[in-house]
């Protein structure tokens, strides 16, 4: 297991960042300055090992592309060194989170009660829906 030092750092020398322009309402610094921050990272050409590699290319992830780049933008602060270092951040907490391997699933059977109740359930059901039928004049 990787500690979040090593990890930060060795996610940073293997991320690619770009700044772009953010979104939304600003006025004048928003149209001018790029504070905005895309941060790419190759899960196939990174040193993570091979299981991590994995678990992170199976998530349904939609900033990870059919290509296995990791795509974050940040740009929720407003200077762009703030954005970097939370994009930074967000890629590691998604690293962190598949880092521990998933645990593994026993089948279970269903217990004798549970079973009961579920057969009382039903015959106490059919008796309800037997009731509205027809009345004879037995």
């Amino acid at each position: 297991m990787i500690d979040d030092a090593q990890l930060l750092a060795l996610l940073e020398a293997e991320s690619s960042f770009s700044a772009i322009r953010a979104q939304g309402a600003g006025g004048q610094n928003v149209n001018k300055v790029s504070s905005a921050v895309h941060l790419r990272f190759d899960i196939g050409a990174s040193s993570l090992p091979d299981p991590i590699k994995q678990r992170l290319l199976a998530l349904s992830d939609q900033r990870i592309t059919e290509g296995g780049v990791v795509v974050i933008k940040a740009q929720a602060h407003r200077s762009q060194d703030m954005n970097r270092a939370d994009a930074l951040q967000r890629l590691a907490q998604m690293v962190q989170d598949v880092a521990q391997p998933p645990k593994a699933r026993r089948p279970t059977r269903p217990t004798l009660a549970s079973k009961r109740r579920r057969l009382e359930g039903k015959s106490q059901r059919a008796q309800i829906k037997a009731g509205r039928g027809k009345i004879s004049d037995d």
